[in-house]
């Protein structure tokens, strides 16, 4: 399966069923630059997302840039179903004056997402005043993007024929692996863990770029079958590829993974264990430099934890005291930051011993 739809493809139609916010738009009118954004009521990050689209809507309306969000089932729409995403819309955008869209024919979803090869949401779509596509991509990197497409320097740049070139080649890898994800899924759903986990370790081979098959992995021997020597040998092997590497997303996920809230990690070898998490703390914290503050404070929190656990509790408190900053000195929706700020202000408390 290749990409049919990229970076100078005139864009789709739109064909949206149902408009729960905005007037009815079934065109692109040329000399315009529209930026469609896929969500899901089911997505973590669209909610959040959404309320930063608003924030560029903003910004960007005032000189003829509109934002268009489409919610899509690819189902038989019901009453209770719009209701719902009415409500979740309402939730993140009760005042924004953003169109939505709820596409439950599938259409979109096919001639856009399926036909770009884009497999997650929130993606976004910028379609250029000429009515072609200009970026296809995540929304975090429309605050880049956007000002290099309205004034021309980003359709030809070097950094967006590299950009295409990574969505595709990250689409394509995709698509190469769905038939394992399947076999995968399929297993769980039944309960057969056995051929879960063969499933897994293949993929671990055959896609050694690929994170989440470490994870999978590491999730059902500790979180599902308990099998705590064979746990061990995979959280070993995913933080000494992740150390291998020195790659920030592959240490952050080793170390969430081998301290982290969610499993019962009795039956481990303990001082292996923090041994494991002090090497992979030390080289997150050389690499925060290089990351944005919502990063570094995602990785302070996480190392935190271990910290906490391991008794050095005035170097947990520093570090979650720093994430704190970093996520107050980011332009956040209110909703956003409240709720990170929160579940900070929470663990500090905690590791402070103040809660009552």
């Amino acid at each position: 399966m290749t990409s049919g739809l990229g970076i100078g493809s005139p864009a789709p139609s739109i064909a949206v069923q149902d408009w729960l916010r905005g007037d009815r738009i079934s065109n692109f009118q040329l000399g315009k630059i529209y930026i469609p954004v896929f969500i899901s009521i089911t997505c973590s990050g669209c909610g959040p997302g959404l309320a930063r689209l608003a924030q560029l809507q903003e910004k960007y309306g005032d000189i003829g840039i509109e934002f268009i969000c489409i919610a899509a089932s690819g189902q038989a729409s019901t009453a209770d179903e719009v209701a719902q995403v009415d409500a979740w819309v309402t939730k993140w955008l009760p005042n924004a004056n953003i169109r939505i869209g709820f596409d439950y024919s599938g259409e979109m979803d096919k001639h856009w997402m399926d036909a770009s090869l884009s497999f997650c949401v929130p993606q976004a779509f910028i379609v250029d005043r000429d009515g072609s596509i200009s970026f296809i991509g995540h929304p975090d990197s429309l605050e880049d993007v956007l000002p290099k497409v309205i004034d021309g320097s980003w359709r030809t740049s070097a950094e967006a024929k590299n950009a295409e070139k990574a969505r595709i080649a990250e689409g394509e890898m995709h698509v190469s692996e769905k038939p394992l994800r399947d076999r995968i899924r399929t297993a769980a759903e039944i309960e057969d863990w056995k051929t879960a986990l063969s499933a897994i370790e293949e993929g671990t081979v055959l896609f050694p770029d690929n994170i989440m098959f470490h994870h999978w992995h590491v999730e059902i021997l500790i979180g599902v079958m308990r099998d705590m020597d064979a746990c061990w040998i995979a959280l070993d092997q995913f933080a000494r590829t992740a150390i291998e590497r020195n790659s920030e997303d592959w240490l952050l996920a080793a170390m969430q993974d081998l301290f982290g809230p969610i499993y019962d990690y009795s039956g481990l070898p303990l001082a292996e264990r923090f041994s494991m998490a002090k090497e992979l703390s030390e080289r997150i914290l050389k690499l925060c430099p290089q990351q944005d503050a919502l990063s570094r404070a995602e990785s302070y929190e996480t190392i935190a934890f271990y910290y906490h656990e391991s008794g050095d509790n005035d170097r947990a408190v520093d570090l979650i005291e720093r994430a704190l900053k970093c996520v107050d000195g980011e332009s956040l929706p209110d909703g956003e930051k409240h709720e990170q700020m929160a579940q900070l202000l929470h663990t500090l408390a905690e590791y402070k011993g103040e809660q009552g």
